[in-house]
C-alpha cells in the first residue's frame, strides 16, 4: 500500500511538472512572409488592406527597428533556423536553388530540435529553401516528361525516395514544403521529407523546369492555409505538449499570382492582391488558434525575410501611394535599409501588452535564444548553438528600453557587409550591394564613390549624408568590431568557434584599407 501511495504521488508530481510545462511554455507560431516590405502593411502606411497582421499589431507588440540577416531568402531562413549568421557558412552570396544541396547539417542544434528535446512538437508548413538532399535514379537515368520538353536537371531525381538532409533531419516532427522558391523547379510539394507526387510535367513559374502535374502556384497559399489548420486542430488535441510552428509562405514573392477570388481586390494591382491573400493565411492562423482556445499562451510571430523586390514594380506601387519599403533607401538584395528592415509583429496575450510598440533593434537570428530565455530549461545550449542570438523577452516584456544586441551585421546578395552600432551603420561597399543604384560593378568603377559608408540612422534614416570621411575613428572602431565577430565565429559571449571558410568578399581596396579584414 505505501509503495502505491509512492507510485501515485510520483505520478502526480511528473503530471504537475508536465502540466507546468504546458502552462509555462508558449505554443509558437512563427509566420515568414515572402519579400513583404517594412511599409507593406496596412498599419504601416500600406494601401491594401490587411486586417490580420493590423490585428495582430494592435492585440501584441510591433517592433520598428527589426532585421534581418540578409536582404535575400537563403540567408535569412538559415538565421531564423539556427541563430547564426549564414556567410559563416560556405554560402557566402547569393542563394541555395532547388537542387542545392542541405545548407544545414544534421549535428547542428537547430531551433526546432532545441524545441523537440524541451518537449515540443514542431513542424514546418511552407517554402523551405534550405537545400535538400536528393535521391537520383540510378545509373544517370532521366525520367521522361508526360509533356513538355524533358530537359535541363530535376528530371534524374527519384521522387519516390525520402530527401536527406530535409526537414525531418534537423529537427523537425513533420513537414509540408516546396523545395525553394515558388520560381524555382523542382515545382512539386514534399511532406515528411517525401514528394507527393512525381515531378513529370515541365511548367514555367518564371523557370521552366519539372513538376508535379497537379502543382499549380497559385494554389499553394490556400494549400498552406488547409495544413495549417489541419496541423493546428490536430496539436489542439494534444494535452501537456506545446507545438512549434514555422510557416515560411511563398508570398508576394514572384511569380505574384494571387488566387481568382483575390484578384482586383486592392485595387492597386495583382502585387496588392497578393499582399491581402498573405494576410489572408495569417487570419486562417488566427481562427485556427480562437476555435481551439489556444490564443492566451500561444506566440504568433509575423515577418518576412527580406525587403519588398523589384520585381514588384514598386515605382508603379509608389505613384498609387504605396510605399513597399517605406521611406527606407534600397529594396531586397541591398546593403541599405530597405534590403533588411522588415515588420515585426508579435502576439502573446498571456505575456505581452496589446498596441505595444517597441524600438529596441532586433535581428531574426534572436528566435532561438529568446525561446531558450522563454522556456527557461536549464539545460545550457552547446558553444556550437546560436552564436549570434540575443533575447528579446526583454523588451516583449516591456522589462527595458535597450536592445541586447551589442551590435548587428547585415549583409546584402553579393556578399557585402554593413554593422550596425546604436544609431551607426557603416556599410563596406561603395554602392548597394544589391540591385538598387549603384548597382555593384558600377559602383566599383565609380571613382568618386567611398568605399565605405557611414550613416547616423537616426538623424539620417533614408542614408544620404554619408559622413565616413567626418568620423575616421568611429569608422576604424566599428570595421575592428566587425572583423572580431567574424574571427571569432560568434558575436555572443562564450567560447570561439570556427567559420567554414573566410567570409572573403571583400573588395580587395577595402581590405588594403582595413588588412584587420583579412583572413
Amino acid at each position: 500500500m505505501p509503495f502505491c501511495k509512492s507510485l501515485v504521488a510520483a505520478l502526480l508530481l511528473i503530471y504537475g511538472l508536465s502540466q507546468a510545462l504546458a502552462n509555462n511554455s508558449p505554443n509558437v507560431i512563427y509566420i515568414l512572409a515572402d519579400d513583404l516590405g517594412y511599409g507593406d502593411l496596412s498599419h504601416a502606411g500600406g494601401k491594401a488592406p490587411t486586417p490580420h497582421c493590423d490585428r495582430l499589431a494592435m492585440e501584441g507588440m510591433r517592433f520598428t527597428d527589426s532585421h534581418t540577416t540578409s536582404s535575400v531568402c537563403t540567408p535569412t531562413r538559415y538565421g531564423i533556423v539556427t541563430g547564426r549568421y549564414n556567410w559563416r557558412t560556405k554560402l557566402k552570396s547569393g542563394v541555395l536553388w532547388g537542387l542545392s544541396e542541405p545548407l544545414i547539417p544534421e549535428n547542428r542544434l537547430t531551433v526546432p530540435k532545441f524545441l523537440q528535446q524541451s518537449g515540443y512538437h514542431t513542424a514546418v508548413i511552407g517554402k523551405w529553401h534550405l537545400g535538400l538532399g536528393w535521391e537520383m535514379l540510378p545509373n544517370g537515368e532521366k525520367k521522361q516528361a508526360k509533356f513538355g520538353p524533358t530537359k535541363g536537371d530535376g528530371w534524374q531525381i527519384d521522387y519516390s525516395k525520402k530527401v536527406k538532409g530535409g526537414p525531418l533531419s534537423i529537427g523537425f516532427n513533420e513537414s509540408f514544403i516546396i523545395p525553394a522558391s515558388l520560381d524555382m523547379f523542382p515545382y512539386v510539394y514534399l511532406k515528411n521529407d517525401k514528394a507527393t507526387e512525381w515531378a513529370t510535367v515541365t511548367k514555367a513559374f518564371h523557370r521552366p523546369g519539372p513538376s508535379g502535374e497537379n502543382f499549380e502556384a497559385i494554389n499553394c497559399l490556400r494549400d498552406f492555409a488547409r495544413e495549417t489548420n489541419k496541423f493546428i486542430d490536430a496539436r489542439s488535441k494534444v494535452k501537456n505538449k506545446p507545438f512549434f510552428l514555422y510557416l515560411p509562405l511563398t508570398s508576394p514573392h514572384t511569380p505574384i499570382v494571387p488566387a481568382k477570388i483575390w484578384q482586383g481586390k486592392s485595387g492597386m494591382g495583382s502585387y496588392g492582391d497578393f499582399l491581402m491573400e498573405t494576410d489572408w493565411v495569417v487570419g486562417e492562423v488566427l481562427k485556427a488558434v480562437d476555435r481551439n482556445n489556444l490564443a492566451e499562451n500561444t506566440m504568433i510571430i509575423f515577418t518576412a525575410d527580406n525587403g519588398c523586390s523589384p520585381q514588384a514594380k514598386i515605382p508603379s506601387l509608389i505613384k498609387q501611394g504605396h510605399k513597399p519599403n517605406a521611406n527606407w533607401r534600397g529594396h531586397k538584395a541591398d546593403i541599405f535599409e530597405g534590403g533588411h528592415r522588415t515588420p515585426f509583429l508579435v502576439r502573446w496575450p498571456a505575456k505581452i501588452s496589446a498596441g505595444t510598440v517597441s524600438n529596441q533593434t532586433i535581428c531574426t537570428t534572436d528566435l532561438f535564444a529568446t525561446l531558450k530565455e522563454i522556456i527557461a530549461t536549464k539545460k545550457s545550449l552547446p558553444n556550437n548553438a546560436a552564436e549570434d542570438s540575443f533575447s528579446f523577452l526583454p523588451a516583449l516584456l516591456g522589462k527595458t528600453n535597450h536592445s541586447t544586441r551589442p551590435f548587428t551585421i547585415h549583409h546584402s546578395i553579393n556578399g557585402s557587409f554593413a554593422i550596425r552600432r546604436g544609431n551607426w551603420k557603416l556599410s563596406l561597399c561603395p554602392g548597394s550591394g544589391g540591385w538598387s543604384a549603384p548597382r555593384p560593378n558600377t559602383a566599383k568603377k565609380n571613382t568618386k564613390l567611398p568605399l565605405v559608408q557611414l550613416y547616423n540612422l537616426n538623424e539620417d534614416p533614408a542614408e544620404k549624408n554619408n559622413l565616413q570621411a567626418k568620423h575616421p575613428k568611429l569608422v576604424l572602431e566599428l570595421v575592428n568590431e566587425l572583423a572580431k565577430a567574424i574571427k571569432n565565429g560568434r558575436s555572443t559571449p562564450g567560447v570561439k568557434q570556427t567559420n567554414e571558410g573566410h567570409p572573403n568578399t571583400f573588395d580587395k581596396r577595402l581590405l588594403a584599407l582595413f588588412p584587420v579584414l583579412k583572413e
